[in-house]
């Protein structure tokens, strides 16, 4: 396991500013010169675990589920319900690594801004794209503006992941049913 999924999986259970270089160096069993060989900061550490690791691996998981065939609707549930239940890698207790870092460094570093934002984005378009695509083909009516339905899913997902830490995975189930009604409502 190289130092970025290491640091990735420290920062993921403490919060990025809560978690030390010299954690980060111990966790990894790097040598602190070996360390800034890599990176020249923490800070270029945590831009480099977010386009390098989360980027490539998160992408494609939220994505896979929209590629599939089928009504956008199911699609759409299938793909929050495996990112909630079924992906084992994301603890209850811990959230979701990016929408963490949404919270705890957008607001605070341009570039984690900046690579949080390729994320976000990313899975937006995405979404958004294969509305637009079920809207063309009659699955749902273009009364709906894709852009807004896309960015609610995605806002509905960093709520439930958020409230999960505090109330559990049963949250997801009650969450997850009345989702299913709000897509339906979508027609």
């Amino acid at each position: 396991m190289n130092i970025l999924e290491k640091a990735s999986e420290l920062i993921y259970r403490k919060g990025y500013q809560a978690t030390s270089i010299d954690e980060i160096i111990a966790t990894t069993q790097v040598t602190k010169g070996a360390f800034f060989y890599h990176f020249k900061n923490k800070e270029e550490m945590g831009i480099a675990m977010v386009n390098d690791l989360m980027y490539p691996k998160l992408i494609p998981l939220m994505t896979k589920y929209l590629k599939q065939p089928g009504d956008i609707r199911a699609r759409i549930y299938k793909m929050m319900k495996g990112i909630l239940s079924n992906y084992e890698v994301f603890k209850v207790e811990f959230g979701c690594p990016v929408i963490n870092l949404v919270e705890e460094m957008a607001s605070l570093n341009k570039a984690f801004y900046k690579a949080l934002s390729r994320v976000i984005n990313t899975w937006r378009e995405v979404l958004e794209i294969e509305i637009l695509k079920a809207q063309d083909l009659g699955e749902l009516s273009k009364d709906h503006n894709a852009g807004k339905i896309a960015l609610h899913i995605i806002t509905n997902y960093g709520g439930a992941r958020n409230l999960g830490k505090v109330l559990g995975k049963s949250s997801y189930a009650s969450f997850l049913g009345e989702f299913e009604k709000y897509l339906k409502q979508l027609a």
